[in-house]
């Protein structure tokens, strides 16, 4: 019987089996792809963003989750913090560095070399890595748990003391987070939310017409608002809709709405009454006037010339009709269809549902069987959040199960 089997070869499955290997468990980690990491070398293509240097107030603010427990994640974060992973990726020869936004990057701009480190150190602690088997299911058994998974040679059976699930969410399914434990764990009595597109675009149905003159073209310095909750920062006109920073971090408020709606203020630093005044001598040429007297973006023009086409066709435009735009300049709300595929984003919302934790991350209803990273019931946005959350979570995971063994 295996001491310890963790499912799962991204960055929470790897932190877990490190840590417990080093603390002299048997440890073996199961993987369905032929090599582990896969994730994480396609997150550090562009510059691998290990964590962020917010302050702490500030890291923890931008968890969500449905009834996410804060207190018990300020634990979790404080056991293994953002300068702690930045010790961490020393420890394996990457030096980092502090980026503009925050973003904490490792000197070299690569995944390889430190994921590479990574592995032989586990290795080299004697954890066994078991590629290209593909977890079906758990069923209990006297003193453990039978673990069925699919490999390329038939069914194979495990049976262990202790297991961790690090399965990651539903996004970038290529890598081998294809969310197709939900149903398992589902069919097993875990409570699971549905996983849904998190830091992703959201979909509009933009006027007959418009993309042929705006697709690719951003929208800068702008601030957007859903709910309570209000961004500043960039989008960029797709074909589809929307991109950018701040629609990926106010998808939990859009997906908690029954009629998901964006509000838009172009122009932040202006107040009605000012775009009023630099527009008041307006008599023809609107669409030219107010976007050379306002400074926006044609593609604003171009929208509220859509939605108010009875304005833009008068040769003398009343105080009254400037002042519906200018307010429409200020908080432009646009309806949004859907979240893009779950395929196409950046990370998923929903997964293990808190209640059936305990606050060791121990599944209630199965002891001994742990959870930790995206796939628990919890979101981030982009900037180093997502794996700083994996990586705390299964420290969290891992030094409570090394705890007990010396217990």
């Amino acid at each position: 019987m295996v001491e310890l089997a963790v499912i799962g070869g991204g960055p929470a499955g790897l932190r877990v089996a490190e840590l417990a290997a080093r603390a002299g468990f048997e440890v073996k980690l199961y993987d369905q792809k032929r090599s582990v990491g896969r994730k994480f070398l396609i997150a550090g293509k562009s510059g691998l963003n290990l964590t962020n240097a917010a302050r702490r107030d500030e890291f923890l603010s931008v968890y969500q989750g449905a009834d996410f427990p804060r207190d018990l994640w300020a634990e979790i974060f404080d056991r293994f913090d953002n300068d702690a992973l930045r010790d961490w990726a020393l420890s394996h020869g990457q030096e980092t560095f502090v980026s503009s936004g925050k973003k904490v990057f490792p000197e070299s701009m690569k995944a390889a070399p430190l994921l590479r480190s990574w592995v032989q150190s586990i290795k080299a602690a004697g954890a066994l890595f078991q590629l290209n088997h593909s977890f079906k299911e758990i069923e209990p058994v006297d003193d453990g748990y039978r673990l069925m998974f699919h490999t390329p040679e038939g069914e194979s059976e495990v049976l262990a003391k202790r297991v961790v699930f690090a399965l990651g969410g539903g996004s970038w399914s290529r890598t081998g987070s294809d969310g197709r434990w939900v149903n398992s764990l589902s069919a097993s009595g875990i409570s699971v939310s549905p996983l849904q597109s998190a830091n992703c675009g959201w979909e509009i149905e933009w006027p007959l017409g418009f993309l042929d003159e705006y697709e690719g073209q951003p929208w800068k310095n702008i601030v957007c608002k859903a709910g309570k909750l209000s961004l500043e920062g960039e989008l960029v006109i797709t074909k589809y809709g929307l991109e950018g920073g701040p629609i990926y971090r106010l998808g939990h408020e859009l997906r908690k709405m029954d009629s998901a709606t964006l509000e838009i203020d172009f122009k932040p630093t202006f107040s009605v009454e000012r775009l009023l005044q630099k527009v008041e001598s307006v008599r023809r040429n609107l669409a030219d006037e107010l976007s050379r007297r306002w400074k926006v973006q044609a593609s604003v023009v171009s929208l509220l010339a859509y939605k108010y086409p009875e304005i833009f066709t008068k040769e003398v435009v009343p105080k009254a009709d400037l002042a519906i735009l200018a307010e429409e300049v200020k908080c432009l709300e646009m309806v949004l269809q859907s979240a893009r595929p779950i395929e196409e984003a950046i990370s998923c919302a929903g997964g293990i549902r808190w209640e059936a934790l305990d606050d060791a991350l121990q599944i209630r209803n199965y002891p001994n069987v742990y959870a930790c990273g995206e796939m628990l019931d919890w979101e981030a946005p982009t900037g180093g959040y997502l794996l700083q959350g994996c990586m705390s979570s299964a420290t969290w995971v891992a030094k409570g199960i090394c705890a007990e063994k010396f217990d």
